[in-house]
């Protein structure tokens, strides 16, 4: 019997560089699974060869002529298409504009190195060969009605959006209760899913909201910035000794890790490194709150790679919490809501449009039933 080659990743590579194109063309064919089919030197080209080559995986710079990666990704996302893996700068301005085109549909990202770009693009080869096998698994989808306002506003200006009526606590004394915790958890394709879902959230929401994205510390802090301007309630990175309150969306830094102590304090590790090979970890973050909140708790395991969340989810559904997994149709990647539904640790598996709506419906019946003064 004769095995059948597999099939190699066709990888279509946008950069205005010429040397670049050269040392990603060089990287990605010293690999037997992956195969360059073609090079654009700018957005328009980049376009067009989406088209009429049809590539598996488009690799995308963002600075750009005539038109730059973030218009482009945003006309291949919304007309035709394909996983994209930016490849640009970790410079304040490169790490805004990676985010945004996170946001806009890419699928991943790798951040140029500063120094020599022929040697130092050899130290993050292995992490560029991965997240490009790994794109290339991904199941893509228009995401036309966002991008619309969106197409005409890049660079600098954010879309508008429409906002769903305020919330209404049933309680005017929130503020001196125990109040929910929420902890939204993702990683790959996770930017894009969380701008879809930060909309819901309002000023009055009267529950405290964590997010914990897969992400290096200088992306979460260009990617709140970027969400405080799609939702009514206040985002910031959280800081080490800030007591949680609700009506605040904390995003976890990217370099460290979260815990909530007792006390209802956000404390940050950026000594531990790695756990269990990620950083941010958020199981960390999901057990302390789960030990805080006990069954005012409530954990959303949204679209990524791997499993890390799931023992989280496990702690607070022990605690008597809720846990929300996001379904597969709507995951850009299925991992990590699969591994937390494997150890029956979701109360609820739905599709990213329904989980605003049942994060809501369970905050509002906690407050409805949390005492006044309860700790």
């Amino acid at each position: 019997m004769v095995n059948t080659p597999a099939k190699k990743v066709r990888v279509l590579i946008v950069d205005d560089s010429a040397f670049m194109r050269k040392v990603l063309e060089t990287i990605f064919n010293s690999d037997t699974h992956l195969q360059v089919i073609g090079h654009a030197k700018d957005g328009r080209e980049a376009v067009a060869l989406a088209e009429s080559l049809k590539p598996d995986v488009i690799t995308m710079d963002i600075n750009m002529p005539h038109m730059d990666g973030l218009q482009a990704t945003a006309q291949i996302m919304t007309t035709n298409p394909h996983p994209i893996v930016i490849v640009s700068s970790e410079s304040r301005d490169g790490a805004a504009s990676t985010v945004k085109a996170l946001e806009l549909g890419a699928i991943e990202f790798i951040a140029k190195p500063s120094g020599a770009i022929d040697l130092d693009m050899q130290s993050i080869r292995e992490d560029l060969l991965r997240k490009v096998k790994m794109a290339a698994k991904v199941r893509v989808v228009r995401t036309a009605s966002r991008l619309a306002a969106t197409l005409q506003s890049l660079p600098s200006a954010a879309p508008s959006v429409s906002r769903p009526a305020p919330f209404v606590s049933q309680s005017s004394q929130v503020a001196d209760q125990r109040f929910p915790v929420v902890v939204l958890a993702a990683s790959t394709g996770g930017p894009a899913t969380v701008m879809r879902l930060a909309p819901g959230f309002t000023k009055e929401f009267p529950a405290a909201v964590i997010l914990v994205q897969h992400m290096p510390a200088a992306f979460t802090t260009q990617f709140a910035a970027q969400l405080a301007e799609f939702t009514e309630i206040r985002v910031k990175e959280a800081e080490a000794g800030e007591s949680l309150q609700p009506g605040n969306l904390y995003i976890c830094p990217g370099a460290q890790h979260l815990r909530v102590n007792p006390l209802g304090r956000i404390q940050l590790d950026a000594v531990t490194g790695r756990i269990a090979g990620y950083l941010p970890n958020i199981d960390v973050t999901m057990e302390s709150v789960a030990a805080y909140g006990g069954a005012l708790s409530i954990g959303v395991v949204l679209t990524g790679m791997g499993n890390d969340g799931a023992l989280g989810a496990k702690a607070i559904k022990r605690a008597g919490g809720h846990v929300i997994a996001q379904d597969e149709a709507t995951s850009v990647i299925f991992g990590m809501p699969a591994e937390a539904i494997k150890l029956q640790a979701v109360d609820q598996v739905l599709g990213l449009d329904d989980i605003y709506a049942a994060i809501e419906k369970r905050v509002l019946a906690l407050t409805r039933a949390t005492p006044v003064g309860a700790r």
